[in-house]
């Protein structure tokens, strides 16, 4: 009898072994379901904690892959650097060195990839791209003729042919590559950014957008293409739209000069031109946000927890994660879909204002943003373990996804007594240590 493929995203990140296999099933979940990126991420802050006092090789390979997936490329270059000389290892170790833009060692990381066992026409593929980014093209290309055999059957090749030919400036047979790509992997995150910019070049504003969204659908997704689609956004004088684009790579990269540039132009923008029909809609989805959960038919455990966790409207729940809800007293799966299937009924999701994505979620409560300081910058960018807090309250931070100090002085005492296990002498600790770098949750 075939294996059933299991869709838990824990149990594929657990797996033994973890090899290639396992990672082509982790990434099919993902692509199948891009909301499973915040269970990845769960998982993967788990894993870091309970397996801090005796980490492995094994542990180093599972953390950097996940960290990777996530876009988190640097903390995940760092953990496969200590996952031993395996294929995989090295693999992923290049794609994080390539999107941090180190072009000849993601080559080398590729190269090694193959010497370690690795798919071979995979990590050639990719050594191709590193190499025409480092600007060998020439390597790049023969290493590429040297895959002909893959046309038509291989994304990668058409994406990785399509790139040399956009170098040569032969944009309508660059098109036609990607093209081909996307018939072969509709998500492939290179070959949309490439055609939006191809569309966006010739003013084909329309087709670009919808290029631009669906390659910010799925993490990670390209800073550049958050910037370029709230460009063609402000164009069309949907300044609300633009305004959550920008607000996207700021919450990534908080000193971003480009998007820090362009929002606060946005935000000018804004308060001079008045979209009626935009206002209308952006209008109904406030009302909709601020309808009350106890319009709702729940359960008493699920109305009782809401209570709780001082969550009263569809608006707060978009702004709620599964992993908060969860690690809330008395709240287990069963309370969770059926608050998943109420939000589902009104065309909401849990968390959905936390990602960016959602334009009114955003709007109706995020404050705007003000210059910080260096300083203030690399306070609120330190890990939770600079507070050197107790188990206890560790294990906390980890349920409610809190890794800065940054995440965690936008929570309230309420939210975070919420917690299993979390107590007021955990609350106070946490008040203790904040108070040491003249800082406070959230109200207080």
């Amino acid at each position: 009898m075939p294996e059933i493929m299991t869709t838990d995203v824990r149990t594929l990140l657990d797996r033994q072994p973890f090899d290639q296999s396992a990672v082509a099933d982790l990434r099919e979940v993902l692509g199948r379901d891009p909301s499973r990126y915040r269970t990845l991420r769960d998982a993967v802050a788990a894993m870091r904690d309970r397996e801090k006092a005796s980490m492995t090789p094994d542990i180093h390979l599972r953390l950097g892959v996940g960290e990777v997936l996530l876009g988190r490329y640097p903390s995940g270059f760092e953990q496969l650097k200590k996952a031993g000389d395996l294929g995989l290892a090295h693999f992923y170790r290049g794609i994080a060195l390539q999107n941090l833009q180190r072009w000849d060692d993601a080559a080398e990381a590729y190269a090694a990839a193959t010497t370690a066992g690795y798919d071979q026409k995979q990590s050639e593929l990719h050594r191709a791209g590193a190499l025409r980014r480092a600007g060998k093209v020439e390597e790049a290309q023969t290493l590429l003729d040297g895959l002909e055999k893959l046309a038509g059957s291989s994304a990668e090749y058409h994406y990785q042919r399509g790139s040399l030919l956009a170098l040569d400036g032969e944009l309508t047979h660059a098109a036609v590559e990607f093209e081909k790509t996307l018939n072969l992997d509709r998500d492939h995150t290179g070959a949309l950014f490439e055609l939006a910019y191809i569309n966006d070049l010739y003013g084909n504003d329309e087709t670009a957008v919808e290029y631009y969204k669906r390659c910010t659908q799925r993490p990670p997704v390209p800073l550049a293409a958050l910037i370029n689609l709230g460009v063609l956004y402000e164009d069309e004088m949907r300044f609300r739209e633009a305004e959550a684009c920008y607000r996207q790579v700021l919450a990534f990269d908080p000193s971003h000069p480009r998007a820090r540039l362009f929002f606060k132009d946005c935000r000018a923008s804004k308060d001079m031109y008045y979209d009626e029909e935009a206002e209308r809609g952006f209008t109904v989805l406030r009302q909709l946000l601020e309808i009350p959960v106890t319009d709702f038919e729940l359960s008493v455990r699920s109305r009782n927890c809401l209570r709780k966790m001082n969550i009263r409207t569809l608006g707060d729940l978009t702004r709620t994660t599964e992993a908060a809800l969860l690690a809330s007293k008395n709240f287990g799966e069963t309370s969770l879909s059926e608050i998943k299937e109420m939000m589902a009924s009104k065309g909401l999701r849990l968390g959905m204002a936390l990602e960016g994505g959602e334009r009114a979620a955003n709007d109706a409560r995020m404050e705007p943003i003000e210059e910080l300081s260096q300083e203030e910058k690399a306070l609120l960018a330190k890990p939770i373990s600079d507070l050197n807090l107790s188990v206890r309250a560790r294990k906390c931070m980890t349920k409610l996804g809190i890794q800065t100090v940054g995440e965690l002085i936008v929570h309230t005492g309420d939210e975070l007594m919420e917690c299993k296990n979390f107590g007021v002498t955990s609350l106070n600790e946490v008040r203790e240590k904040l108070t040491e770098f003249n800082l406070k949750l959230k109200n207080e």
